[in-house]
């Protein structure tokens, strides 16, 4: 469960005083949102001594990764959450945060593989590749049904050049303006394992590949794959989010003197002497300082009701955001198990909608009650850039289900739960430039979140995570405390070999 990448890279924290008790007065800071980002931020303050208050429009902590409580037709307890999420070991900045309440992150458990599976059957797996890079990229070339040896040499060198030299923002500077697509067609990547990793791997930011950044692919690759030794095999929560994860870290925290306040949306932030935060006729908190670690809606709603907030630009730039293609979760409550030699989580492609599979008592405890209680299976279907109606792609999950897992035609589905959301951040070309970054025009008001840019190798959760603490960072320094450290993969290509490939391919050019 330890990170092992002897290169990975740390962003030491700015020096200061260690405890808020030093300075004349104890300042205060309202973060707004309790997802991933907020809580790195509230504990990157308190942990210095600062006085925090967290604001949250719903009723639990962990924002998209959320859990709460449910209640089966029959009375029986159940979890539910919005869907399968992994944890992979070069999260460092999602893992120091969690180590807070959970030092030896007794709550994730490692899943064994991660197998892939495209229309025509063929199937793909990262079990046992060597962790270091470029020898990981090798053999999973050796060994794949849909990306052979002899792929690899028909590779355009000079095309394929960013993959080897990846850095953040370079990459973006040179990449974002091309979709995905269009560079795995550039760079003469094989078809079949283009619709099968590739696209898998782009559905993670909920996007097709024809409408995700090339620079976004191409740090994803480099982040999961040639820039770390950490490996592609992840950790998953053992418990529904709630309970593993946010309840204890949110006892940590009021410990640090954090105070939580659950159901309070914020309508406006105004800046005078004060920070003033209010949430219309519930309440209006003072402070020294604010996050807005909030989704795209949320900050925008935010934004456009605090006209004094920002300069003319920036206000342009948070209205500017867009949000990526929505997507369902569709958990399923089987009266008969899957078969015992059914992976945890399965990819897949080229089957619309179903974009992967989840059989959720392979891992999660409370699914792993109900299905030894009852004998069933509690299995989650995940379609990403869904358009179709409900019943629509919830027809089409079904059909799929039934093809892949031919022993669930005859289950019934004893209960059921199907989510649909649209509030993950887009990663679309051209959107890099113009995201709002984790400062802004006014030192007391500081962004984070998995939408928010930041000029290092990070994504999805380990994005908010690291903006985050780089909002308590930029505040804290403000006050004149000391930061925290942040770790990240190393923001070059690894291997020097590869870099001078790449060098040659591309006729010395830099």
């Amino acid at each position: 469960m330890s990170e092992t990448d002897r290169l990975r890279e740390t962003i030491p924290a700015s020096p200061g005083l260690s405890d808020a008790a030093s300075l004349e007065r104890v300042p205060r800071v309202v973060v707004v949102g309790a997802g991933i980002a907020g809580l790195a931020a509230a504990a990157g303050l308190s942990e210095r001594g600062v006085d925090v208050d967290v604001l949250e429009a719903r009723n639990y902590l962990g924002g998209r990764v959320g859990g709460w409580p449910d209640t089966l037709a029959d009375g029986a307890p159940a979890a539910m959450n919005r869907g399968f999420h992994a944890f992979f070991r070069q999260y460092y900045n999602l893992r120091t945060l969690l180590r807070r309440a959970d030092p030896h992150l007794s709550a994730l458990t490692p899943v064994d593989d991660y197998p892939l599976v495209d229309a025509l059957g063929r199937h793909d797996t990262f079990r046992g590749l060597p962790h270091t890079p470029p020898f990981n990229a090798l053999a999973f070339a050796l060994r794949s049904p849909t990306f052979r040896l002899r792929d690899l040499v028909r590779l355009d060198a000079k095309a394929a050049a960013p993959l080897a030299t990846a850095s953040v923002p370079q990459t973006y500077f040179d990449l974002d303006d091309r979709t995905a697509e269009t560079f795995l067609q550039d760079i003469n990547f094989p078809a079949a394992a283009r619709h099968l990793a590739f696209e898998v791997f782009a559905r993670s930011f909920f996007a097709k590949p024809e409408y995700l950044s090339a620079a976004e692919l191409v740090a994803m690759f480099h982040i999961y794959f040639l820039g770390s030794s950490e490996g592609l095999i992840f950790d998953v929560a053992n418990e529904n989010f709630d309970v593993a994860l946010w309840n204890p870290l949110r006892k940590y925290l009021e410990g640090n003197g954090v105070r939580f306040h659950t159901g309070l949306s914020v309508e406006s932030v105004s800046m005078d002497a004060d920070v003033r935060v209010s949430c219309g006729v519930d309440a209006e908190f003072t402070a020294d300082a604010v996050v807005l670690a909030t989704d795209v809606a949320g900050l925008q709603h935010i934004v456009a009701g605090s006209p004094s907030v920002g300069d003319a630009a920036w206000r342009d730039q948070v209205a500017d955001l867009h949000t990526a293609p929505e997507f369902v979760v569709l958990r399923l409550w089987l009266d008969r198990p899957v078969r015992a030699d059914r992976a945890a989580f399965v990819g897949t492609g080229g089957r619309p909608p179903l974009d992967n599979v989840s059989v959720l008592e392979r891992y999660e405890r409370e699914a792993a009650v109900w299905a030894a209680r009852t004998g069933g299976s509690v299995v989650e279907l995940h379609a990403y850039s869904v358009t179709d109606t409900d019943d629509e792609v919830r027809r089409g999950l079904l059909a799929r289900m039934h093809e892949l897992y031919p022993e669930t035609v005859g289950a019934t589905i004893v209960e059921e739960r199907l989510l649909r959301r649209g509030d993950c951040p887009r990663l679309a070309p051209g959107d890099f430039a113009r995201r709002p970054t984790v400062q802004t025009p006014d030192r007391r008001v500081v962004l984070a979140g998995d939408g928010i840019r930041v000029d290092l190798p990070v994504a999805l959760m380990e994005r908010a995570a690291t903006t985050g603490w780089l909002a308590a960072n930029s505040l804290l320094g403000h006050f004149g405390l000391a930061g925290h450290d942040v770790h990240t993969v190393p923001n070059h290509g690894r291997s020097a070999v590869l870099r001078r490939l790449a060098k040659r391919a591309k006729g010395g050019r830099r």
